[in-house]
């Protein structure tokens, strides 16, 4: 394996992060926004301040972590992806930013009219971001982003059918993980009744995500039939599978109330649709540029895996504990 697929796959491992963790942050807002009045909502939004507090912030390391990868490794994407898109990546950094503010701000302010405000922002803020990395998806899945600075068109390239269809999955696949973590958070709590209304809630949205992604296959098919056909028929299919095997177990082990058991085949349904795009689409990155081409010299890449491998010494244990020491801790009932 080369220096380049190398960086590749870490790359990739980073990304997966970010969809798994970060995902799971986004469906949060999506449940503070479906979560009812300000009474009738205030312990499911609790649960979910509770839930997210602690790591919200951490997460978005590993946005971080790809784009200096990218930035680094693959230079010619990132500039192509950076230009092309940055309508909807502008988007993308308006929505974290108010999404952060605004959860910050509504636990520190005690007016009911700023909290609302604070609330409906940061519930807003967690839908449109992650529809528009989705966007973003689509148009590097559609060959729809060309090498080059700013080469491809401004808009079409993220609001066609694929760039739509993928921004509605990636909603459906946050909410849904958010629904199956925060089912367990209820009941480490001791909250049944919050237990069995984010139970309901994750059988309901992975049966829509399920119908989301067969809905985007067809529309890869239509849109996008090279990609169709490799996860279908190429190399991609087998973790097409595995996608689709692990979906349908999560929801027997959430019928089952296995509620730990589903966090694990939750994240495998969607890290093998993340990876079957991936496999798919490798070795071309962008139209007409192949992983050997956009990559940069072997001792550009050797440093960066260098320096990645020490700080992983301290990265990867520092967020082992803090996960560890959250899913540890209790809430009140």
């Amino acid at each position: 394996m080369s220096l380049a697929e190398i960086l590749l796959v870490v790359l990739w491992v980073g990304l997966t992060a970010y969809v798994l963790f970060a995902g799971a942050d986004f469906g949060g807002g999506v449940w503070d926004l479906l979560a009812g009045g300000a009474e009738a909502g205030r312990r499911q939004r609790t649960l979910v301040e509770h839930s997210i507090g602690p790591v919200w912030e951490a997460n978005h390391v590993w946005l971080i972590f790809v784009i200096v990868l990218m930035w680094t490794g693959i230079p010619p994407v990132f500039a192509a992806v950076a230009s092309t898109l940055y309508i909807p990546f502008t988007l993308v950094a308006l929505g974290i930013i108010g999404r952060g503010a605004a959860f910050a701000f509504r636990k520190v302010t005690t007016r009911l009219w700023q909290q609302r405000l604070f609330g409906a922002t940061f519930a807003f803020s967690s839908v449109v971001t992650p529809f528009f990395l989705g966007t973003a998806a689509g148009a590097i899945a559609s060959g729809r982003v060309p090498p080059g600075i700013a080469k491809g068109d401004l808009v079409r390239s993220w609001t066609n059918p694929t760039s739509l269809a993928a921004g509605a999955l990636a909603v459906g696949t946050a909410a849904y993980l958010a629904a199956v973590y925060l089912t367990r958070d209820a009941q480490r709590a001791g909250q049944q009744d919050l237990v069995d209304a984010f139970r309901r809630r994750a059988l309901i949205c992975g049966v829509v995500v399920g119908a989301l992604s067969a809905i985007g296959l067809l529309v890869l098919w239509a849109d996008a039939p090279a990609l169709f056909t490799e996860l279908t028929s190429g190399r991609a299919l087998p973790l097409l599978v595995l996608s689709v095997v692990a979906g349908l177990a999560s929801l027997v082990l959430l019928w089952r109330r296995a509620y730990v058991a589903v966090r694990v085949t939750a994240a495998l349904a969607v890290t093998g649709l993340l990876w079957g795009w991936g496999v798919g689409q490798y070795p071309t990155l962008l139209p007409g540029l192949t992983l050997a081409q956009a990559a940069a010299t072997d001792a550009v890449l050797a440093a960066s895996l260098g320096s990645l491998a020490v700080g992983a010494i301290l990265l990867i244990p520092s967020l082992w504990w803090l996960y560890a020491t959250f899913q540890r801790d209790k809430t009140a009932s």
